[in-house]
């Protein structure tokens, strides 16, 4: 007989089918030189890696001095880290596992505002972990010759701080032109011969308003308490900067699995005992990063940026993975407490994401990145007057009605198999039909046959490897169709993700540790 070899493209074609096809072919082992992205060694060894200095380390502040902090690297870096941590945890029972994540929530915690003595946007010293670059709104203020403010310049597209304002003389007497280039999406945006008498009809607020929001979402406000006729801006460069703002996003992600942490401990007296005082103090930080957002919060389940939060959508309802990424934490929350006001929010959330999710051909789910029904998914218009508009950096906005892509996705999905097993929310068919999310819509094959993604829950063009590396985050879905796993493990043998690869260390590489958890966490 033959000795057949198949190749590591033939491997990977057959897995792939076995992965996507209903009772179809059980996974191929893959070569004994490639990575075993379900052995506890793989994520131990990358998790040492890590604390070596990968970005998202606690020890990168949110401060103008490293762009890492200020950008929510500890959301979307070290809060992968705590849940890997946390899966590995309840995998393997191993200690060591619980030993690491005090020492990185102690970290965490070490730097959150409130300690380091930081403020938000309003001046506030809260509990919690700001940002800004690249995600809020930039200021330039323009001054006069004695140093003077005269008008704030505001551009809420994200990015801000890579735009250079440039000021010349007008071609008339007391007026003036800027000229706005950033150079991260490669806009410009002039307005010529403008002036700072609001009687003038080239008045820069009321042009830049009638504008609105333009390519660079720009709006402005007259600085000066007594406008004077003469008025001009001095002439330069002016710099872009970002306002800080606490997300409640950032803040979910970051005490979600803090929070996990103190459940497992307050659930077994072994680990009470040992871990005792540490779940304490962590139950106190989560309760109090959670209500710094209390203000945002409506009965509805959702969450929204109130009027004048330095966002592009000030006024308007976060995006359902921003909500219900905070939602996680009230889920842990009403686990350990009981308390009444977690598990209403949590059932509240819920019923607001149940609302969103709408049954396709193939009984899977289908939802979108803005909830259905609110202002930035249906559209909303200025009213003329800035004090009425519903947002005051983007005066108009939408429709957008794009579906969830996959990485929010996963998110969505965390949220909602939590509040299931806190019976809090949802039921077994709504986590069947999101296991068939997954199976039916993002799972799929490429034209050679190997396994790939769609980019969002309906399905849509196939990612790139950079959005494959996100499937395992899906895996609380996995006990209602093994084939979750069994196609992430596909697409990590075929795309090999490493922490050394395709720059991943430049960019953080916390999520591939919570992805290798979970591909341990549902292995059989």
């Amino acid at each position: 007989m033959t000795d057949f070899r198949p190749s590591r493209r033939d491997v990977l074609r057959l897995t792939a089918a076995g992965a996507v096809a209903a009772g179809g072919l059980t996974a191929l082992p893959a070569y004994a030189d490639a990575i075993d992205y379900t052995a506890r060694q793989t994520f131990d060894d990358w998790d040492r890696l890590f604390q070596q200095g990968g970005p998202g380390q606690p020890d990168q502040p949110n401060d103008n001095t490293n762009r890492d902090g200020r950008s929510g690297m500890l959301a979307w870096s070290q809060s992968y880290v705590l849940l890997g941590l946390v899966r590995m945890y309840e995998r393997y029972r191993d200690t060591y596992y619980l030993d690491r994540l005090v020492d990185n929530i102690d970290q965490v915690l070490a730097v959150r505002d409130s300690v380091r003595g930081v403020k938000d946007y309003r001046g506030l010293s809260q509990p919690a972990w700001r940002a800004d670059h690249p995600y809020t709104t930039g200021y330039a203020t323009l001054a006069d010759s004695n140093g003077q403010p005269l008008l704030d310049l505001r551009e809420a597209l994200s990015y801000a701080e890579d735009t250079t304002v440039t000021v010349t003389a007008g071609t008339r007497p007391d007026t003036f032109t800027f000229k706005l280039v950033n150079t991260f999406v490669n806009r410009t945006v002039t307005l010529t011969d403008l002036s700072l008498d609001p009687a003038s009809p080239d008045y820069a607020v009321t042009r830049i308003y009638t504008a609105a929001p333009g390519p660079l979402q720009l709006t402005a406000a007259d600085r000066r308490p007594a406008p004077r006729a003469g008025d001009v801006p001095r002439p330069g460069a002016y710099d872009m900067q970002c306002e800080p703002v606490i997300f409640a996003v950032h803040t979910g992600m970051i005490t979600y699995p803090i929070a996990s942490f103190v459940r497992i401990v307050l659930g077994s007296p072994p680990l009470r005992r040992r871990y005792q005082s540490k779940a304490a103090e962590y139950l106190t930080a989560c309760r109090e990063a959670v209500a710094v957002h209390d203000w945002e919060y409506r009965d509805g389940g959702y969450l929204i940026w109130p009027k004048g939060q330095p966002l592009a959508y000030d006024g308007c309802e976060q995006p359902i993975n921003q909500s219900v990424g905070l939602g996680q934490t009230l889920v842990e929350l009403a686990l350990i407490t009981g308390d009444r006001g977690y598990r209403e929010k949590v059932a509240a959330m819920g019923r607001m994401l149940a609302g969103q999710l709408v049954a396709d051909a193939g009984d899977a789910y289908q939802w979108h990145y803005w909830p259905m029904g609110g202002h930035i998914y249906e559209g909303f218009a200025k009213t003329g007057d800035p004090a009425t508009d519903l947002s005051i950096f983007t005066p108009s906005g939408g429709p957008a009605r794009q579906f969830e892509d996959i990485s929010h996705g996963a998110i969505d999905v965390e949220f909602a198999v939590r509040a299931f097993r806190a019976r809090l929310a949802f039921d077994g068919r709504d986590m069947a039909r999101i296991a068939r999310t997954f199976t039916q819509n993002v799972a799929t094959t490429d034209a050679d046959g190997l396994p790939a993604v769609h980019t969002t829950v309906a399905g849509g063009a196939i990612g790139a490897a950079s959005v494959a590396h996100q499937a395992p985050r899906w895996m609380q879905a996995s006990p209602w169709d093994p084939q979750v796993h069994a196609h992430c493990l596909a697409l990590y043998n075929r795309y090999q993700p490493t922490p050394e690869r395709d720059g991943q260390q430049a960019i953080g590489f916390g999520w591939l540790l919570a992805n290798v958890a979970y591909l341990n966490w549902a292995a059989r």
